[in-house]
């Protein structure tokens, strides 16, 4: 019998919003449609200033919740008149919503991701299930990252170790070991995109590095990327999760004025993205030297940062996850998916050894249709 849910899933990047639909019929997984909705200049303008502290925060996040959760229903809904699809056999949406503040180590704790789930109820019809990092922190874990759960359940396999890292805005593992008698372990390792998108944003008013060609075309600066890997992140120890609230420009200048010499912009983005290839890649060391890298998110388009995580990787295999029947591009929207459906039928979501959550929980509000 069909199991049909939605996935929508908007990342740090804030460049659009990825919709499937998605079959989980006797415990297999059909993708049965897919849409992108490109968030506007004006409003990823909007959501990157309200990731940092300003003024009128109050009005403009409610505001925003209203616009994001509106844009979510109407990508839903783009979806669903493509699939040609009766809204009745579809079970639930699986929101992530965007994330706009996430703040794990503090006094208080919190993760705040907009994108008003009433309004997604509303304007498609479907009951909605959102808000699943929250749970987690309340029972002491990090709320992130969510996603090894999912992997665990699609691609653990007991003949070889496995590694799952998506390149999203910031990088993050799963692994997956053979011995199904040892623990998953899943942490954010760094920056992937944000800076690199962020860098090229400032110097040449573009979104990203097409191909990674501008980098490509810069040198590596060895004493620039000694010190940004000197920063505490790098080896602070997992559970651990981070966001563009820790590395963004203001970050990357701190560092460069430590350096205080002149670096061309194509040299700095030739480093950022080592930064990138190489702190991933001593992460990978830390927790599995010997496993097979599936490789998901939007950094699978930048050639140059692909090159440079294979020869930083060693002799560890590193493919694409659409290799194993899942396509990388939709990999985050089809978990949320999965996460619904996990909610609905009263399972966790979260695990433990990843977040540092006292427990297993359910993730998620249900706003029933």
């Amino acid at each position: 019998m069909s199991e049909l849910f939605i996935g929508l899933m908007s990342g740090t990047s804030m460049d659009a919003i990825d919709a499937v639909l998605v079959d989980f019929q006797e415990k297999t997984l059909r993708l049965i449609a897919t849409h992108s909705q490109t968030i506007s200049n004006e409003l990823r303008n909007d959501l990157i200033r309200l990731c940092t502290p300003g003024d009128n925060e109050i009005n403009r996040m409610s505001e925003l919740d209203i616009k994001i959760g509106a844009l979510f229903a109407k990508t839903a809904n783009t979806l669903i008149k493509k699939a040609n699809i009766n809204i009745a056999k579809i079970k639930a949406i699986g929101s992530h919503g965007q994330t706009i503040r996430h703040q794990p180590n503090g006094k208080f704790p919190f993760t705040l991701q907009i994108g008003d789930p009433n309004v997604i109820a509303v304007k498609t019809g479907i009951t909605t299930i959102a808000d699943f990092r929250r749970r987690d922190m309340a029972l002491g874990g990090q709320g992130a990252p969510l996603a090894p759960t999912f992997h665990n359940d699609i691609f653990r396999n007991p003949r070889e170790n496995r590694i799952i890292l998506n390149l999203g805005g910031i990088a993050n593992i799963t692994y997956l070991p053979a011995d199904l008698n040892q623990p998953i372990i899943g942490f954010d390792t760094g920056p992937a995109n944000t800076l690199l998108d962020n860098w090229i944003s400032q110097q040449l008013g573009k979104s990203y590095d097409e191909n990674g060609h501008w980098g490509a075309s810069g040198n590596i600066n060895i004493a620039l990327l000694t010190l940004l890997l000197s920063d505490p992140y790098f080896t602070h120890p997992a559970p651990k999760s981070t966001g563009r609230e820790y590395f963004n420009l203001a970050w990357l200048k701190k560092y460069l004025s430590i350096l205080a010499i002149e670096l061309t912009p194509t040299d700095i983005q030739a480093t950022l993205c080592e930064l990138t290839a190489k702190s991933i890649a001593n992460a990978i060391q830390l927790v599995a030297k010997d496993s097979t890298i599936l490789v998901c998110g939007g950094g699978l388009k930048n050639k140059y940062l692909l090159d440079r995580l294979k020869a930083n990787c060693g002799n560890s295999s590193v493919y694409p996850t659409d290799n194993l029947g899942v396509p990388a591009q939709w990999m985050e929207a089809i978990a949320f998916a999965w996460f619904a459906q996990q909610t609905l039928n009263k399972k966790p979501s979260n695990l433990p050894s990843v977040t540092g959550a006292t427990q297993t929980t359910i993730l998620g509000g249900v706003y029933f249709a």
